[in-house]
């Protein structure tokens, strides 16, 4: 899931809590559950704190920072931590590890992985070869034909796909940021983007508006099944 932009609204509230009612309800086994950013809608401690509640799960929960995040507020309400370096982390799961890196830039929309997280990412892929990985961000590291997010994409993406050809292990990227479901192709692997929790974006071909944003559609998932190493993936409505 993605793009959850919290505030105090019950709108943005209640579409989270819709989500993760329909995580746990789920009669068959999730191994995890994968939030790729833009948790809070201003980055504050308040909507942090409204987080914290509204994402707890009775499934493993790894999350990154988005471009709406505040790497201070996320850290010290979500994970209990002080500072603002990059917040990287790692999800070692039966079968599968899930290595979620920070694109986030401080005070801006872009995404940009800096040289300490691109170290860090061939460190933990580096671990256990024989073992598939999923690695996710942010910001897509390809342009998805939404123009203003294309313009606030992954810079610098032949960075990450240098360190990404190096390990085989790596079955997928996933990704958030563009509020719409889109499966597309980088570093010879798939990459995956998650649909908005908040809202939905619409292509050039669905409105002329410069951003696109629908409130009207339902809060969406992605479901992701690993089968070996293949990863097929269902896009998925919370009505």
């Amino acid at each position: 899931m993605s793009d959850i932009h919290l505030d105090d609204s019950p709108r943005s509230v209640e579409r989270a809590r819709a989500v993760m009612r329909h995580l746990d309800s789920l009669p068959g086994p999730l191994d995890a559950v994968v939030v790729t950013g833009d948790v809070a809608d201003h980055g504050t401690v308040e909507e942090y704190e409204i987080a914290k509640e509204a994402l707890t799960s009775r499934h493993p929960t790894v999350i990154c920072p988005g471009n709406h995040d505040s790497r201070a507020a996320f850290r010290k309400v979500l994970l209990g931590q002080d500072g603002d370096a990059p917040i990287n982390q790692v999800l070692r799961l039966d079968g599968l590890t899930l290595v979620l890196c920070d694109s986030s830039i401080p005070g801006r929309h872009d995404g940009l992985l800096t040289e300490e997280t691109l170290t860090w990412l061939d460190g933990v892929l580096a671990e256990s070869p024989d073992v598939p990985a999923l690695v996710g961000m942010h910001h897509p590291a390809v342009p998805l034909g939404v123009p203003y997010v294309d313009d606030i994409r992954l810079g610098e993406p032949e960075r990450l796909e240098a360190v990404l050809r190096r390990h085989p292990r790596v079955v997928a990227v996933l990704a958030g940021h563009a509020h719409t479901a889109a499966s597309t192709w980088f570093a010879g692997r798939p990459l995956l983007v998650a649909p908005g929790v908040i809202n939905t974006a619409l292509l050039p071909t669905e409105t002329v508006e410069r951003r696109p944003l629908d409130p009207s559609q339902p809060p969406q998932i992605a479901l992701h099944v690993l089968d070996g190493d293949r990863l097929t993936t269902h896009f998925r409505p919370i009505l």
